[in-house]
């Protein structure tokens, strides 16, 4: 298949690419800023220990589909590596035996006051900083922050923004290769940055269409 064959929607600034990643990132140009969070293979849509009552683990949103079932392989981090200057990656502590030592992590505090979830994430980068950064942004299920949540790992597009004004610059190119719900099309189109989003599942890249829809149309009402 060729590139094309696997748009599914554009905008303006960006396109949206339903496929595998790992079949569309090597038909890519280089990209400045690959900002992704791939699925860590924990099965944590099955729920979380701890807190349920009588021994019973609290379940969260069910699923229908494998979204957490395995990890990506290392190929998959070598084709982000090779196709980004700088690249950004969620959850990088799952992956560390497959990713190049770091020297520069960052610390996601999520304020969490819920005992069940993990109060910080890590972000692997590979920019050559010797050094830790935090950003605090509340999570909290994103409940009554920015409405219904629609993916299981959703992250704040409050988040996504701080991170792309401290790591990217206006008309940059940023590449989220496991788009899931769109929240880095939809941090980019609010700093007006060019994206590229990649997803597999054709439910998500339907979701994602409506979000980043509703939120172009606010845009262009101010």
């Amino acid at each position: 298949m060729k590139l094309k064959d696997y748009e599914y929607f554009r905008t303006d600034n960006g396109v949206l690419y339903c496929g595998d990643c790992l079949k569309i990132m090597p038909e890519l140009e280089p990209v400045d800023l690959v900002l992704t969070d791939p699925p860590y293979g924990i099965k944590q849509d099955k729920g979380f220990g701890g807190f349920g009552g009588f021994g019973e683990p609290i379940a969260r949103k069910q699923y229908d589909d494998t979204w957490d079932s395995m990890r990506p392989t290392k190929i998959y981090f070598n084709e982000i590596i090779k196709l980004s200057k700088t690249a950004l990656i969620f959850g990088g502590n799952y992956f560390a035996d497959l990713l190049p030592i770091s020297t520069h992590w960052i610390v996601w505090d999520k304020l969490n006051t819920m005992p069940t979830f993990g109060d910080c994430e890590l972000i692997w980068t590979n920019i050559k900083r010797k050094s830790v950064k935090k950003y605090t942004c509340e999570y909290n299920g994103l409940l009554g922050k920015e409405g219904k949540r629609v993916h299981p790992t959703q992250k704040p597009v409050k988040l996504f923004i701080e991170l792309l004004e401290i790591y990217s610059k206006t008309k940059d190119i940023i590449c989220d290769c496991f788009h899931g719900s769109g929240t880095t099309a939809i941090a980019c189109e609010k700093l007006n940055r060019r994206w590229i989003g990649i997803e597999k599942s054709e439910e998500y890249c339907k979701i994602a269409k409506q979000r980043i829809i509703n939120e172009t149309r606010q845009l262009k009402l101010f």
